[in-house]
């Protein structure tokens, strides 16, 4: 396979474009195939019928002589991706009594019987290599014409990436000469994207010929770096480079780099500092909490919440005053502020954060629009408040303001570490 080489991935199924499926194969596609120096430059997804399969195949095969696919290789009468290929490349399907084998050993191994549709699993394309699956009962093909390559894989995405790691990623790397399509993230949090990009500035020119991507979330904006067709030592080098320079234009909205998560990052710091926490939540129902016990070892630090939606509750668990609910509202600096100390003494933790606000669809005013979120931040003898406003539907306010709550954390324990 030459430097650069470009492939095109067919994933195939009805339930990829009906939605009930989201396809996750594409996407680890993507990021592995980069790894291994190819660059996928379509992916198509098509349904379960031939001539929408076919089309697909021979399309992606006139544009880059490589494409691989993923589904349709099962026993049923919507699994038909082998016989198109087939049928297209003009190669007669054979039984392989060897791949026949491996799958009735695979139903030996959990007690059980084939049915006589199973059989089809074991029919090959002439001259083609059958990849063995040892995680299902579908092997994949490595079909290898004049036309050029078409790599097919099952569609369970377990399957999938064990035989891409196991069978396909060594075969395509010995085909190529070693460069890489690398990547690297800078995580950044509590800046919109036009004020990162403002910030980027002649950066993002000084960094050619890697490209930049401006990747925004309910986590906040995502800055993905490219590395293109270079061999993977020179790669290293200049994204090393340009994630420097980045990072220098970007400041302290930067808190992570490639996948790691800002509730880990928190919990470090509380580790650091010997501190240990507690949260109080209003409209975000238990999300702040869940993020955080979602990373491993967070019993280490954090010590528990209260979800306190209702205002009697705000009062009877956090003890927050009722006279301020009714001077405030619920939604108010001054009961974010109570509910983080009362957190603060209910759980007994040395730090406490809180969130009270208004996630919508309705219950907004002019004075208190919806998106509207009050934070509170309690250590022992003080508190402060901020309140931000995030656009979205009502998850995506409920997720942005759990990241608020984080950043929150992760600057004021940083600011405390550099005291």
């Amino acid at each position: 396979m030459a430097p650069g080489q470009r492939i095109e991935v067919v994933t195939i199924g009805t339930e990829l474009l009906l939605g009930f499926t989201v396809d996750t194969n594409g996407a680890f596609l993507g990021q592995r195939l980069a790894e291994a120096g190819i660059e996928i430059v379509r992916r198509t997804a098509v349904g379960d019928a031939p001539a929408a399969i076919r089309a697909a195949i021979d399309e992606a095969l006139s544009r880059t002589g490589v494409v691989l696919t993923t589904g349709g290789l099962g026993p049923t009468r919507d699994d038909m991706s082998k016989v198109v290929v087939a049928d297209l490349l003009g190669l007669p399907l054979e039984f392989r009594s060897e791949a026949w084998e491996m799958v009735l050993a695979r139903y030996r191994r959990f007690g059980r019987t084939p049915v006589e549709s199973n059989r089809s699993q074991a029919m090959v394309p002439v001259g083609a290599t059958w990849l063995p699956n040892h995680w299902g009962t579908a092997p994949g093909l490595w079909v290898e014409t004049p036309r050029g390559l078409v790599i097919m894989l099952p569609g369970m995405p377990l399957e999938m990436r064990m035989l891409m790691e196991q069978e396909v990623v060594p075969r395509l790397a010995a085909r190529h000469s070693g460069t890489v399509v690398r990547s690297r993230t800078l995580r950044t949090c509590g800046v919109p994207e036009s004020t990162l990009a403002e910030r980027i500035g002649d950066a993002e020119d000084a960094i050619a010929p890697l490209s930049l991507a401006y990747l925004p979330s309910t986590s906040g904006v995502d800055l993905r770096i490219t590395a293109w067709h270079l061999a993977a030592d020179e790669a290293d080098r200049r994204l090393d480079s340009a994630t420097a320079a980045l990072r220098a234009r970007c400041g302290d909205s930067v808190y992570g780099t490639d996948s790691v998560d800002l509730a880990a990052i928190v919990l470090d710091q509380l580790r650091g500092t010997g501190d240990t926490l507690a949260v109080a939540e209003s409209c975000t129902g238990g999300l702040l909490g869940g993020r955080i016990t979602s990373i491993p070892g967070a019993s280490a630090v954090f010590l528990g919440g209260a979800i306190c939606y209702a205002d009697d509750v705000k009062a009877t668990t956090l003890g927050v005053d009722r006279a301020l609910i009714e001077q405030h509202g619920a939604v108010s600096a001054a009961v974010a502020a109570a509910m983080a100390t009362g957190a603060l003494d209910r759980f007994g933790a040395s730090v406490a954060v809180s969130i009270t606000g208004i996630a919508g669809p309705s219950g907004g005013s002019e004075e208190k629009p919806v998106g509207l979120i009050w934070f509170g931040l309690a250590r022992r003898g003080s508190v402060s408040t901020h309140r931000s406003v995030f656009g979205g539907n009502r998850d995506e306010i409920r997720a942005r303001a759990v990241q608020g709550a984080l950043l929150a954390l992760w600057r004021r324990l940083d600011r405390s570490a550099g005291a």
